[in-house]
């Protein structure tokens, strides 16, 4: 009898969840000779280690909400997203999402779980009052200076760990009169919860649309909601997913609109490489979706536009004054100054990846455990060769030892992607996936206190 891959898979990603909560608590003398370093050195601000929090039983006024809206996607999820015209497919996956992430947000409570997250100690909105209108261009050229800590102008964390651009969105949001946590949360939420459109956009592109169909519940309501809700990297997730969406529809279109996607492709990929030094691993992603071109011009000519609307951004940068490379090497030597240097390497290179599973839930592990197959990779199916590439920037991200907890939040522009894979599981067992999916995030999102 064929064992099913996901039979297999399922409790294996159990197993290391329950192996990374599990191995901080065993004390020294188990502790030590597995990773040599005490409990107190591995939580490092991650009480909750593998997920970075704090254990807290708690409900709020989002509970219910939460509650219904998972049932609501169990039993009509499916339904719907088989009978909806595509574009009120599109928007109610994004609209589902936005609300899905707002109310797990709410359980924490509106300044605790929302408008307080974006203004916390080391967050951006700390340092937007210090940059001024006429600041802003002396800012973008002193920006590699500062990122070395332990100076009196250093930037405070997240600022100094990431380029230019995550600040100057915030300060331009100010300056347009919407200023505050809310504000800053109301556009990370918007902006990272968009990812569901896009990926089933992408699908629908790359694959077809009855693939795009079975995925649009499972990315709408997926466990990455958790952290998009309120972070940052949500912000960057919806950008870097849009920018692979115009990237697909590039490369099935006509010439004249190929070429329109193509260059907003390049804008919002090189925009994120101004977001977050890591985004540079989305590359691989684009590369899948090259491959998945018909002909090999369509490649190159998406390509082409593609690689010359992203210079463009990166051109703009160089002439403020701002090298990323300079940026990615002097951000490497801030994250050794840090809390980064007491997290060891022998733990959290496993344990992030059980922190990948608690982000995207059993089901997407059960449908990553389908991407493995040579007959639709040499089909160039769009949604294994996107899984495979997102799965190769994880390990690239993990064995670079610079993600060392904290990787729910930080690896999102890449999970969202493997929150789609449940469409390659039996239809029949979508809803269970779906359901233990939604029960795991209640579950998170009501015993740890997250971070983000």
């Amino acid at each position: 009898m064929r064992v099913r891959s996901e039979a297999v898979a399922a409790p294996l990603a159990v197993v290391l969840v329950v192996a990374a909560f599990v191995v901080p608590h065993l004390g020294l003398g188990i502790v030590t000779p597995l990773i040599h370093a005490s409990p107190a050195r591995i939580y490092q601000f991650a009480d909750t280690a593998p997920i970075f929090g704090w254990w807290r039983a708690h409900i709020g006024w989002g509970t219910p909400a939460a509650v219904l809206i998972g049932i609501g996607a169990v039993v009509w999820g499916q339904p719907l997203a088989q009978r909806l015209p595509w574009r009120a497919l599109t928007l109610t996956a994004w609209a589902t999402s936005c609300v899905w992430a707002f109310s797990l947000a709410m359980i924490d409570g509106w300044n605790a779980g929302f408008a307080g997250r974006l203004t916390a100690q080391h967050e951006y909105l700390r340092q937007v009052p210090a940059v001024t209108d006429i600041s802003i261009g002396a800012v973008v050229r002193s920006f590699t200076r500062r990122i070395p800590d332990f100076q009196p102008d250093s930037w405070i964390t997240h600022i100094a760990g990431h380029p230019p651009g995550a600040l100057l969105t915030f300060v331009w949001l100010d300056r347009v009169g919407l200023g505050g946590g809310a504000w800053a949360g109301a556009l990370c939420v918007l902006v990272g919860s968009s990812a569901a459109a896009a990926i089933i956009v992408t699908l629908r592109a790359l694959n077809d649309e009855a693939c795009a169909r079975l995925a649009a519940p499972f990315v709408a309501v997926a466990p990455t909601a958790i952290w998009i809700a309120v972070s940052a990297d949500g912000y960057f997730a919806g950008v870097a997913a849009w920018g692979i969406a115009l990237l697909a529809v590039s490369v099935r279109a006509n010439v004249r609109a190929g070429a329109v996607a193509a260059a907003g492709a390049g804008l919002l990929l090189g925009w994120a490489l101004f977001l977050s030094y890591g985004l540079a691993l989305m590359g691989l992603l684009a590369v899948a979706v090259l491959i998945c071109a018909r002909r090999p011009r369509d490649a190159l000519t998406t390509l082409a536009v593609a690689v010359a609307a992203a210079a463009a951004v990166f051109a703009v940068f160089t002439w403020a004054g701002f090298w990323w490379f300079d940026g990615y090497a002097f951000v490497q030597q801030r994250y050794w100054q840090g809390i980064a240097r007491d997290r060891p390497f022998q733990y959290w290179s496993w344990a992030n990846l059980a922190s990948v599973v608690c982000a995207i839930g059993l089901g997407s592990v059960a449908g990553v455990s389908r991407v493995f197959d040579a007959g639709a990779i040499r089909r160039r199916s769009g949604i294994h060769l996107l899984v495979l590439a997102a799965l190769i920037a994880i390990l690239a991200a993990d064995l670079s030892m610079l993600s060392k907890a904290e990787t729910e939040r930080i690896w999102l522009p890449f999970t969202v992607w493997l929150t789609a894979t449940p469409a390659l599981l039996l239809r029949s067992s979508q809803p269970w996936w779906l359901a233990l999916n939604i029960v795991g995030a209640l579950l998170i999102n009501h015993f740890i206190f997250t971070n983000w």
